[in-house]
Protein backbone atom coordinates (compact mmCIF):
# COMPACT_ATOMS: atom_id res chain seq x y z
CA UNK A 1 0.00 0.00 0.00
CA UNK A 2 2.66 2.56 0.77
CA UNK A 3 4.42 1.72 -2.29
CA UNK A 4 1.76 2.08 -4.06
CA UNK A 5 0.97 5.92 -2.26
CA UNK A 6 4.97 6.40 -2.75
CA UNK A 7 4.28 5.94 -6.79
CA UNK A 8 1.00 7.79 -6.88
CA UNK A 9 1.94 10.68 -4.89
CA UNK A 10 5.67 11.22 -5.66
CA UNK A 11 6.31 11.05 -1.94
CA UNK A 12 10.24 10.67 -1.99
CA UNK A 13 10.63 13.02 -4.99
CA UNK A 14 9.59 15.63 -2.55
CA UNK A 15 11.39 14.50 0.47
CA UNK A 16 8.49 13.01 2.71
CA UNK A 17 6.86 9.46 3.72
CA UNK A 18 3.30 8.41 4.37
CA UNK A 19 3.63 8.54 8.16
CA UNK A 20 4.95 12.35 7.50
CA UNK A 21 1.58 13.08 5.04
CA UNK A 22 -0.73 11.47 7.36
CA UNK A 23 0.54 13.29 10.50
CA UNK A 24 0.12 16.88 8.07
CA UNK A 25 -3.12 16.02 7.44
CA UNK A 26 -4.36 15.65 10.96
CA UNK A 27 -2.45 18.91 12.10
CA UNK A 28 -4.62 20.77 9.05
CA UNK A 29 -7.54 18.95 9.80
CA UNK A 30 -7.15 20.19 13.48
CA UNK A 31 -6.43 23.70 12.67
CA UNK A 32 -9.51 24.24 9.89
CA UNK A 33 -12.45 21.15 11.98
CA UNK A 34 -13.84 24.57 13.23
CA UNK A 35 -15.59 26.07 10.27
CA UNK A 36 -17.69 22.72 10.63
CA UNK A 37 -19.52 24.51 13.71
CA UNK A 38 -19.10 28.30 12.54
CA UNK A 39 -20.03 27.68 8.81
CA UNK A 40 -23.67 26.15 9.53
CA UNK A 41 -24.19 29.18 11.95
CA UNK A 42 -23.22 32.12 9.66
CA UNK A 43 -25.53 29.86 6.98
CA UNK A 44 -28.08 29.52 9.95
CA UNK A 45 -29.02 33.14 9.82
CA UNK A 46 -29.96 32.68 6.10
CA UNK A 47 -32.87 30.55 7.67
CA UNK A 48 -30.90 27.24 6.07
CA UNK A 49 -31.13 24.10 8.53
CA UNK A 50 -27.83 23.83 10.99
CA UNK A 51 -27.98 20.09 11.22
CA UNK A 52 -27.84 19.73 7.29
CA UNK A 53 -25.51 22.27 6.62
CA UNK A 54 -23.10 20.44 8.89
CA UNK A 55 -23.49 17.95 6.76
CA UNK A 56 -22.97 19.31 3.24
CA UNK A 57 -20.09 21.40 4.40
CA UNK A 58 -17.96 18.12 5.62
CA UNK A 59 -18.94 16.75 2.26
CA UNK A 60 -17.97 19.84 0.48
CA UNK A 61 -14.78 19.78 2.68
CA UNK A 62 -14.27 16.19 1.71
CA UNK A 63 -15.00 16.43 -1.59
CA UNK A 64 -12.42 19.06 -2.52
CA UNK A 65 -9.61 17.80 -0.12
CA UNK A 66 -9.83 14.73 -1.82
CA UNK A 67 -9.83 15.80 -5.25
CA UNK A 68 -6.97 18.57 -5.03
CA UNK A 69 -4.84 16.21 -3.31
CA UNK A 70 -5.82 13.06 -5.94
CA UNK A 71 -5.73 15.34 -9.16
CA UNK A 72 -3.58 18.18 -8.42
CA UNK A 73 -1.10 16.40 -5.65
CA UNK A 74 -1.16 19.84 -3.90
CA UNK A 75 -1.24 19.67 0.51
CA UNK A 76 -4.35 22.36 -0.36
CA UNK A 77 -7.27 21.70 2.12
CA UNK A 78 -10.64 22.96 1.03
CA UNK A 79 -13.62 24.00 2.58
CA UNK A 80 -16.46 26.36 2.45
CA UNK A 81 -14.89 29.69 2.69
CA UNK A 82 -14.91 32.39 5.29
CA UNK A 83 -15.80 35.79 3.94
CA UNK A 84 -17.73 33.77 1.10
CA UNK A 85 -19.92 32.42 3.53
CA UNK A 86 -20.56 35.69 5.52
CA UNK A 87 -21.48 37.07 1.68
CA UNK A 88 -24.07 34.41 0.99
CA UNK A 89 -25.69 35.03 3.93
CA UNK A 90 -25.79 38.97 4.57
CA UNK A 91 -26.04 40.25 1.33
CA UNK A 92 -27.18 37.75 -1.03
CA UNK A 93 -29.91 36.69 1.43
CA UNK A 94 -30.53 39.29 3.83
CA UNK A 95 -29.79 42.16 2.27
CA UNK A 96 -30.68 41.54 -1.62
CA UNK A 97 -33.89 39.26 0.03
CA UNK A 98 -33.06 35.88 -2.13
CA UNK A 99 -33.76 32.70 -1.11
CA UNK A 100 -31.14 30.59 0.02
CA UNK A 101 -31.81 28.33 -2.58
CA UNK A 102 -31.65 30.95 -5.08
CA UNK A 103 -28.47 31.95 -3.72
CA UNK A 104 -26.99 28.22 -3.76
CA UNK A 105 -28.18 28.46 -7.75
CA UNK A 106 -26.01 31.36 -7.73
CA UNK A 107 -23.38 29.53 -6.07
CA UNK A 108 -23.51 26.78 -8.64
CA UNK A 109 -23.66 29.21 -11.82
CA UNK A 110 -20.38 30.84 -10.20
CA UNK A 111 -18.59 27.67 -10.12
CA UNK A 112 -19.77 27.00 -13.80
CA UNK A 113 -18.56 30.18 -15.18
CA UNK A 114 -14.89 29.88 -13.04
CA UNK A 115 -14.79 26.75 -15.16
CA UNK A 116 -14.88 28.62 -18.51
CA UNK A 117 -13.43 30.63 -17.27
CA UNK A 118 -10.34 28.36 -15.82
CA UNK A 119 -10.52 26.77 -18.90
CA UNK A 120 -9.99 29.81 -21.53
CA UNK A 121 -7.73 31.44 -19.40
CA UNK A 122 -9.70 34.72 -17.96
CA UNK A 123 -9.13 34.19 -14.38
CA UNK A 124 -5.68 33.89 -14.89
CA UNK A 125 -5.95 37.75 -17.03
CA UNK A 126 -8.57 39.08 -13.52
CA UNK A 127 -5.59 37.92 -11.16
CA UNK A 128 -2.90 39.74 -12.87
CA UNK A 129 -4.87 42.92 -13.77
CA UNK A 130 -6.44 43.69 -10.51
CA UNK A 131 -4.35 45.92 -8.61
CA UNK A 132 -2.89 43.55 -5.48
CA UNK A 133 -3.75 46.51 -2.68
CA UNK A 134 -7.30 46.21 -3.39
CA UNK A 135 -7.18 42.12 -3.00
CA UNK A 136 -5.60 42.66 0.51
CA UNK A 137 -7.86 45.75 1.62
CA UNK A 138 -10.86 43.08 0.60
CA UNK A 139 -9.52 39.92 2.85
CA UNK A 140 -9.25 42.93 5.63
CA UNK A 141 -12.38 44.39 4.92
CA UNK A 142 -13.97 41.02 5.19
CA UNK A 143 -12.12 40.00 8.60
CA UNK A 144 -13.50 43.78 9.77
CA UNK A 145 -16.94 42.06 8.33
CA UNK A 146 -16.91 38.66 10.07
CA UNK A 147 -15.48 40.69 13.31
CA UNK A 148 -18.27 42.80 13.35
CA UNK A 149 -20.85 40.33 12.70
CA UNK A 150 -19.03 38.07 15.68
CA UNK A 151 -19.35 41.29 17.90
CA UNK A 152 -23.52 41.22 17.35
CA UNK A 153 -24.29 37.86 17.81
CA UNK A 154 -22.01 37.24 21.14
CA UNK A 155 -23.74 41.10 22.03
CA UNK A 156 -20.95 42.68 22.66
CA UNK A 157 -22.10 45.31 20.04
CA UNK A 158 -25.87 46.35 20.14
CA UNK A 159 -27.68 49.17 18.02
CA UNK A 160 -28.25 52.50 19.71
CA UNK A 161 -30.39 54.77 18.63
CA UNK A 162 -28.48 58.02 19.32
CA UNK A 163 -25.06 56.44 18.60
CA UNK A 164 -26.23 53.79 15.98
CA UNK A 165 -23.99 51.48 18.04
CA UNK A 166 -22.64 50.99 21.18
CA UNK A 167 -21.38 48.60 24.29
CA UNK A 168 -23.99 45.72 25.32
CA UNK A 169 -24.38 44.45 28.87
CA UNK A 170 -21.50 42.87 29.26
CA UNK A 171 -22.39 41.18 32.93
CA UNK A 172 -25.30 39.10 31.39
CA UNK A 173 -24.96 35.56 30.94
CA UNK A 174 -24.60 34.84 27.30
CA UNK A 175 -22.23 37.83 26.52
CA UNK A 176 -20.16 37.00 29.61
CA UNK A 177 -20.16 33.56 28.10
CA UNK A 178 -18.63 34.60 24.39
CA UNK A 179 -15.79 36.83 26.60
CA UNK A 180 -15.01 33.62 27.96
CA UNK A 181 -14.94 32.14 24.60
CA UNK A 182 -12.53 34.75 23.20
CA UNK A 183 -10.11 34.69 26.12
CA UNK A 184 -9.86 31.20 25.73
CA UNK A 185 -9.30 31.13 21.93
CA UNK A 186 -7.38 34.09 22.07
CA UNK A 187 -5.39 32.61 24.53
CA UNK A 188 -4.75 28.99 22.91
CA UNK A 189 -4.13 30.80 19.66
CA UNK A 190 -1.01 32.86 20.88
CA UNK A 191 0.39 29.70 22.64
CA UNK A 192 0.32 28.13 19.00
CA UNK A 193 -1.56 25.52 20.42
CA UNK A 194 -3.11 23.41 17.10
CA UNK A 195 -6.92 23.62 16.87
CA UNK A 196 -7.56 26.99 19.26
CA UNK A 197 -10.87 28.37 17.44
CA UNK A 198 -12.24 24.22 17.67
CA UNK A 199 -11.15 23.84 21.50
CA UNK A 200 -12.60 27.19 22.42
CA UNK A 201 -15.85 26.16 20.77
CA UNK A 202 -15.97 22.79 22.50
CA UNK A 203 -15.23 24.49 26.05
CA UNK A 204 -17.10 27.42 25.59
CA UNK A 205 -20.04 24.83 24.54
CA UNK A 206 -19.06 22.43 27.51
CA UNK A 207 -19.66 25.48 30.29
CA UNK A 208 -22.68 26.61 28.41
CA UNK A 209 -24.73 22.70 28.88
CA UNK A 210 -23.09 22.91 32.30
CA UNK A 211 -25.05 26.61 33.16
CA UNK A 212 -27.76 25.74 31.32
CA UNK A 213 -27.94 27.97 28.45
CA UNK A 214 -27.49 25.16 25.35
CA UNK A 215 -29.05 21.94 24.79
CA UNK A 216 -28.35 18.83 23.16
CA UNK A 217 -29.71 17.70 19.78
CA UNK A 218 -32.60 14.98 19.48
CA UNK A 219 -30.58 12.90 17.84
CA UNK A 220 -27.11 12.13 15.52
CA UNK A 221 -29.21 9.97 13.06
CA UNK A 222 -32.07 11.99 13.07
CA UNK A 223 -29.62 15.29 11.90
CA UNK A 224 -27.63 12.83 9.39
CA UNK A 225 -31.40 12.06 8.20
CA UNK A 226 -31.71 16.27 7.69
CA UNK A 227 -29.65 16.47 4.82
CA UNK A 228 -31.95 16.41 2.60
CA UNK A 229 -33.34 19.63 3.43
CA UNK A 230 -30.43 21.15 1.75
CA UNK A 231 -29.31 18.53 -0.20
CA UNK A 232 -29.66 19.27 -4.13
CA UNK A 233 -32.62 22.07 -3.19
CA UNK A 234 -30.34 24.57 -5.27
CA UNK A 235 -32.67 26.64 -7.65
CA UNK A 236 -30.90 26.96 -10.56
CA UNK A 237 -33.63 28.84 -12.62
CA UNK A 238 -34.21 31.14 -10.34
CA UNK A 239 -30.64 32.44 -10.08
CA UNK A 240 -31.34 33.16 -13.75
CA UNK A 241 -34.35 35.12 -13.41
CA UNK A 242 -33.40 37.19 -10.79
CA UNK A 243 -34.76 40.63 -12.11
CA UNK A 244 -35.41 39.27 -15.38
CA UNK A 245 -32.79 37.41 -17.01
CA UNK A 246 -29.13 37.44 -16.73
CA UNK A 247 -29.61 40.87 -15.06
CA UNK A 248 -27.49 43.06 -12.23
CA UNK A 249 -28.21 40.93 -9.04
CA UNK A 250 -27.40 37.04 -10.61
CA UNK A 251 -23.93 39.04 -12.53
CA UNK A 252 -23.33 41.03 -9.43
CA UNK A 253 -23.33 37.83 -7.00
CA UNK A 254 -21.30 35.85 -9.55
CA UNK A 255 -18.82 37.96 -9.83
CA UNK A 256 -18.29 38.71 -6.04
CA UNK A 257 -18.01 35.33 -5.94
CA UNK A 258 -15.35 35.04 -8.53
CA UNK A 259 -13.14 38.43 -6.65
CA UNK A 260 -12.91 36.85 -3.39
CA UNK A 261 -12.88 33.25 -4.60
CA UNK A 262 -9.79 33.73 -6.94
CA UNK A 263 -7.77 35.89 -4.70
CA UNK A 264 -8.34 34.16 -1.53
CA UNK A 265 -7.77 31.25 -3.66
CA UNK A 266 -4.67 32.60 -4.91
CA UNK A 267 -3.12 34.03 -2.03
CA UNK A 268 -3.37 30.64 -0.31
CA UNK A 269 -1.53 28.99 -2.99
CA UNK A 270 1.35 31.36 -2.94
CA UNK A 271 1.69 30.92 0.94
CA UNK A 272 1.60 27.22 0.78
CA UNK A 273 3.46 26.57 -2.02
CA UNK A 274 6.21 28.66 -1.13
CA UNK A 275 6.23 27.63 2.28
CA UNK A 276 6.30 23.96 0.86
CA UNK A 277 8.82 24.57 -1.53
CA UNK A 278 6.76 23.45 -4.43
CA UNK A 279 6.60 27.06 -6.46
CA UNK A 280 8.97 27.07 -9.76
CA UNK A 281 11.91 29.23 -9.67
CA UNK A 282 10.21 32.18 -11.33
CA UNK A 283 7.47 32.02 -8.40
CA UNK A 284 4.95 30.66 -10.68
CA UNK A 285 2.63 27.68 -9.71
CA UNK A 286 3.39 24.48 -11.62
CA UNK A 287 -0.43 22.99 -12.41
CA UNK A 288 -1.97 26.30 -11.72
CA UNK A 289 -4.99 25.48 -13.77
CA UNK A 290 -5.75 21.70 -12.19
CA UNK A 291 -6.17 23.77 -9.21
CA UNK A 292 -8.42 26.06 -10.63
CA UNK A 293 -10.53 23.65 -11.98
CA UNK A 294 -10.71 21.69 -8.75
CA UNK A 295 -11.37 24.86 -7.31
CA UNK A 296 -14.76 25.54 -9.43
CA UNK A 297 -15.39 21.29 -9.31
CA UNK A 298 -16.01 22.10 -5.61
CA UNK A 299 -17.91 25.15 -5.83
CA UNK A 300 -20.05 23.58 -7.75
CA UNK A 301 -20.49 20.28 -5.78
CA UNK A 302 -20.65 22.32 -2.60
CA UNK A 303 -23.91 24.32 -3.91
CA UNK A 304 -25.38 20.62 -4.93
CA UNK A 305 -25.05 19.56 -1.27
CA UNK A 306 -25.91 22.58 0.28
CA UNK A 307 -23.44 24.83 1.42
CA UNK A 308 -21.91 28.41 0.25
CA UNK A 309 -18.54 28.42 -2.00
CA UNK A 310 -16.05 25.51 -0.93
CA UNK A 311 -12.57 27.50 -1.69
CA UNK A 312 -8.90 26.60 -0.53
CA UNK A 313 -7.82 27.00 2.89
CA UNK A 314 -4.81 29.25 3.99
CA UNK A 315 -5.46 27.02 7.25
CA UNK A 316 -3.33 24.22 5.09
CA UNK A 317 0.40 26.16 5.66
CA UNK A 318 0.22 24.40 9.13
CA UNK A 319 -0.01 20.74 7.83
CA UNK A 320 3.17 22.27 5.54
CA UNK A 321 4.74 23.12 8.50
CA UNK A 322 4.64 19.50 9.63
CA UNK A 323 6.35 18.19 6.84
CA UNK A 324 3.11 17.98 4.29
CA UNK A 325 4.45 18.01 0.82
CA UNK A 326 1.88 16.01 -1.65
CA UNK A 327 -1.60 15.48 -2.35
CA UNK A 328 -1.96 12.78 0.46
CA UNK A 329 -2.11 15.33 3.20
CA UNK A 330 -5.10 17.18 1.42
CA UNK A 331 -6.35 13.59 1.09
CA UNK A 332 -6.19 12.27 4.59
CA UNK A 333 -7.82 15.69 5.55
CA UNK A 334 -10.88 14.94 3.36
CA UNK A 335 -11.07 11.51 4.83
CA UNK A 336 -10.62 13.18 8.49
CA UNK A 337 -14.51 15.48 7.10
CA UNK A 338 -16.19 12.23 5.82
CA UNK A 339 -15.45 10.59 9.41
CA UNK A 340 -16.62 13.92 10.96
CA UNK A 341 -20.28 13.37 9.55
CA UNK A 342 -21.45 10.79 12.70
CA UNK A 343 -21.21 14.23 14.40
CA UNK A 344 -21.67 17.17 12.14
CA UNK A 345 -25.16 17.21 13.59
CA UNK A 346 -24.10 17.67 16.84
CA UNK A 347 -23.59 21.55 15.80
CA UNK A 348 -27.15 22.15 17.22
CA UNK A 349 -26.26 21.86 20.54
CA UNK A 350 -23.23 25.05 20.07
CA UNK A 351 -24.71 27.78 21.10
CA UNK A 352 -23.87 31.56 19.22
CA UNK A 353 -22.07 32.65 22.86
CA UNK A 354 -19.43 29.62 21.51
CA UNK A 355 -19.30 30.34 17.37
CA UNK A 356 -19.46 34.00 18.00
CA UNK A 357 -15.89 34.38 19.63
CA UNK A 358 -14.48 32.28 16.56
CA UNK A 359 -15.88 34.59 14.04
CA UNK A 360 -14.21 37.48 15.87
CA UNK A 361 -10.89 35.89 16.44
CA UNK A 362 -10.98 34.59 12.35
CA UNK A 363 -11.56 38.18 11.65
CA UNK A 364 -8.44 39.07 13.57
CA UNK A 365 -6.65 36.88 12.00
CA UNK A 366 -7.84 38.05 8.84
CA UNK A 367 -6.30 41.42 9.08
CA UNK A 368 -2.86 40.84 8.39
CA UNK A 369 -3.35 41.21 4.44
CA UNK A 370 -3.68 45.11 5.29
CA UNK A 371 0.31 44.98 5.92
CA UNK A 372 0.70 44.52 2.20
CA UNK A 373 -0.54 48.05 1.81
CA UNK A 374 1.66 51.29 1.04
CA UNK A 375 -0.54 53.28 3.33
CA UNK A 376 2.04 55.73 2.61
CA UNK A 377 0.58 56.22 -0.82
CA UNK A 378 -2.45 57.83 -1.20
CA UNK A 379 -3.42 56.10 -4.30
CA UNK A 380 -3.28 53.25 -3.00
CA UNK A 381 -3.68 53.70 0.90
CA UNK A 382 -7.17 55.64 -0.05
CA UNK A 383 -9.13 53.16 -2.01
CA UNK A 384 -7.85 50.37 -0.10
CA UNK A 385 -8.86 52.30 3.26
CA UNK A 386 -12.75 52.59 1.49
CA UNK A 387 -12.65 48.97 0.40
CA UNK A 388 -11.93 47.65 3.85
CA UNK A 389 -14.45 50.31 6.02
CA UNK A 390 -17.24 50.27 3.35
CA UNK A 391 -17.52 46.29 3.80
CA UNK A 392 -18.38 46.43 7.46
CA UNK A 393 -20.19 49.41 7.42
CA UNK A 394 -22.51 48.92 4.44
CA UNK A 395 -22.84 45.19 5.21
CA UNK A 396 -21.85 44.46 1.60
CA UNK A 397 -18.50 43.03 0.35
CA UNK A 398 -20.08 44.51 -3.07
CA UNK A 399 -20.00 47.75 -1.98
CA UNK A 400 -17.08 47.80 -0.54
CA UNK A 401 -15.08 46.63 -4.12
CA UNK A 402 -17.04 49.10 -5.69
CA UNK A 403 -16.11 51.96 -3.81
CA UNK A 404 -11.97 50.75 -3.48
CA UNK A 405 -12.10 49.95 -7.38
CA UNK A 406 -13.91 53.56 -8.40
CA UNK A 407 -11.26 55.45 -5.64
CA UNK A 408 -8.65 53.98 -7.32
CA UNK A 409 -9.43 54.01 -10.92
CA UNK A 410 -10.07 57.86 -10.15
CA UNK A 411 -7.08 58.79 -8.37
CA UNK A 412 -5.31 56.98 -11.01
CA UNK A 413 -6.69 59.16 -13.42
CA UNK A 414 -6.51 62.51 -11.21
CA UNK A 415 -2.47 61.70 -11.00
CA UNK A 416 -1.99 61.22 -14.18
CA UNK A 417 -0.38 57.72 -13.45
CA UNK A 418 -3.03 56.01 -15.67
CA UNK A 419 -1.78 52.23 -17.83
CA UNK A 420 -2.78 51.06 -20.38
CA UNK A 421 -2.50 47.19 -18.81
CA UNK A 422 -5.03 48.82 -16.12
CA UNK A 423 -7.83 48.74 -18.41
CA UNK A 424 -9.90 45.98 -16.70
CA UNK A 425 -9.87 48.19 -13.32
CA UNK A 426 -11.43 51.07 -15.39
CA UNK A 427 -13.84 48.89 -17.16
CA UNK A 428 -15.16 47.58 -13.54
CA UNK A 429 -15.31 51.15 -12.07
CA UNK A 430 -17.43 52.04 -15.12
CA UNK A 431 -19.73 48.93 -14.64
CA UNK A 432 -19.49 49.86 -10.76
CA UNK A 433 -20.36 53.60 -11.07
CA UNK A 434 -23.58 51.91 -13.14
CA UNK A 435 -24.36 49.71 -10.69
CA UNK A 436 -24.64 52.96 -8.05
CA UNK A 437 -26.86 54.44 -10.91
CA UNK A 438 -29.64 51.60 -11.18
CA UNK A 439 -29.63 51.21 -7.64
CA UNK A 440 -30.73 54.29 -7.20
Amino acid sequence: MSELLERYFGLRQRGSNVRTELLAGCTTFLTMAYIVVVNPAILGEAGMPVAAVAVATCLGAAFGSILMGMAANYPLAMAPGMGLNAYFTYSVVKSLGVPWQTALGCVFLSGAAFLLLALVGVRQLIVNSLPRPLCAAVAGGIGLFIAFIGLGEAGIIVSRPGTMLGIGQLTSPPVALSLFGLVVMASLQARGVRGAILIGILVTTALGLALGRTGLPAGVVHGIGQWSSTAFQLDIPGALSLRGGLGLSVLEIVFVFLFVDVFDNVGTLVAVTKRAGLASPDGSIPRLNRILLVDSAAMMVGAVAGTSPVTSYVESASGVAAGGRTGLTSVVVGLLFLATLLVAPMVQAIPAAATAPALILVGALMMGSLSEIDWADPVVGIPAFLTAVMIPLSYSIANGLAFGIIGYAVLKLATGRARGSDWLVYVLAVLFVARFAYLA
